[in-house]
């Protein structure tokens, strides 16, 4: 797991998807053919798209289905499709057909099944490739809809829909780049979509491109200065390139926008712990902690706060506390065990230390503190273990860039 305390780390470790755009679908009960998604506001319209009725009007029994589907009898259309499906079962357009009415009937799983065998009958089949996407989209399958859509959009590249569902499959499937590279097309088509926009943004955050990530959220500012969402995302971006005075410039934005709004304050308070302000920093965790008395992070940060100035019992409450809420906080195990070991509780420290170590084994410090605590209980022999790790890891981190790129494998809320 990898460790946010670290000072270098951006605030977005901390945050995670607090802030991640959801995007919500729904279907067109009129549309019978490929649109694209001009209308987003507050939800991404995805529409279902089949074949022409010349395709499905040769025989009386799929006019029959069209004509139940119109009256709203989905369940009667659907039966009737596979009874054409049943009688014929090398005809794609009766499974595409049917696919839809399930598709209505938000029955995703046997929707995706028979566009899988409308495609596998005749591959070519129009706008086949797009709605078994949006099937496995909206089962939330993002891996399993990337394929058709990639399909659907190389048939048609300046079909909006078919390259926005893809982009955000890529972003649910937490393949950032990808995402970027289709979210970026979608979003030129369509410069004042607000929504559009924050889901590639989050995107470039996501993939540490925080340029691209800041770029985006200042336009969505330009349009809603009042966003905390916006602030908050921007203030990430500006923390990742290393600009914290700026970061802090933008949570201090949004929790003016919204004092009561959960995480804000916790954000700007590791952004003054960051920058040794503990003072402001402590004020910040104290005002999380009115919003949300059990934020485990503001706790622990508190506890460290109160440790740096000496007052080992009061931190060590606080520690307490958080990992009682929260397992994982490793600044907390570290801490208590600094703590245990500096009053000869060296049993618990050790415990405390091998916690730390199994949070994030990567960090140095941890390991470093473990070996003192060895020593100072006569076990050499783990001692020295602990600090030959020590060395390691520091001679890993002076490794150069170049050699960790080639195995660094491509860069997903669910």
């Amino acid at each position: 797991m990898e460790s946010c305390e670290k000072t270098s780390e951006g605030i977005g470790c901390f945050l995670g998807h607090r802030f991640l755009l959801k995007v919500f679908l729904y279907e067109s009960s009129s549309a019978r053919t490929a649109t694209g998604m001009k209308n987003w506001k507050l939800q991404l319209a995805a529409v279902a798209v089949v074949l022409s009725g010349s395709a499905r009007g040769q025989a009386s029994s799929p006019a029959q289905a069209i004509a139940l589907e119109q009256q709203g009898k989905l369940a009667e259309a659907a039966q009737v499709w596979r009874a054409v499906t049943e009688r014929n079962p090398k005809d794609a357009a009766a499974f595409a057909s049917l696919g839809v009415v399930l598709s209505k009937e938000q029955k995703y799983p046997e929707a995706a099944s028979a566009y899988k065998k409308a495609i596998a009958l005749n591959s070519k089949l129009p706008g086949v490739q797009l709605n078994l996407g949006l099937a496995e989209f909206k089962q939330g399958h993002f891996e399993a809809a990337i394929p058709p859509l990639t399909a659907a959009s190389n048939v048609e590249p300046k079909n909006m829909q078919a390259r926005t569902l893809l982009g955000l499959s890529c972003y649910g499937a937490k393949r950032y780049a990808e995402a970027i590279e289709h979210l970026k097309i979608a979003a030129r088509s369509d410069p004042g979509n607000t929504e559009l926009h924050q889901v590639l943004a989050q995107s470039c955050l996501s993939a540490k491109q925080y340029s691209c990530a800041l770029d985006e959220f200042r336009k969505i500012l330009e349009q809603n200065p009042d966003s905390s969402a916006a602030h908050v995302l921007t203030g990430e971006a500006l923390d990742g390139l290393g600009k914290t005075p700026d970061a802090i410039a933008e949570f201090q934005a949004a929790a003016k926008v919204a004092p009561r709004e959960a995480t804000i304050h916790f954000g700007l308070g590791y952004l003054y712990w960051k920058s040794h302000q503990y003072d402001e920093a402590k004020r910040e965790f104290e005002n999380e902690l009115s919003v949300d008395s059990s934020h485990a992070q503001a706790l622990a940060y508190l506890g460290d706060i109160e440790m740096k100035r000496n007052n080992p019992e009061a931190a060590l409450s606080l520690l307490t506390k958080a990992t009682k809420l929260k397992d994982d906080i490793r600044i907390a195990y570290l801490d208590t065990g600094t703590i245990l070991a500096q009053q000869k509780r060296y049993d618990e420290a050790v415990a405390a230390f091998q916690q730390a170590v199994k949070l994030d084994p990567a960090q140095p410090d941890a390991h470093y503190r473990l070996a003192h605590v060895y020593h100072a209980m006569g076990k050499a022999e783990e001692s020295q273990n602990e600090f030959a790790k020590v060395r390691e890891l520091h001679e890993k981190a002076d490794e150069p860039l170049a050699s960790k790129m080639a195995a660094t494998p491509p860069p997903l809320p669910q």
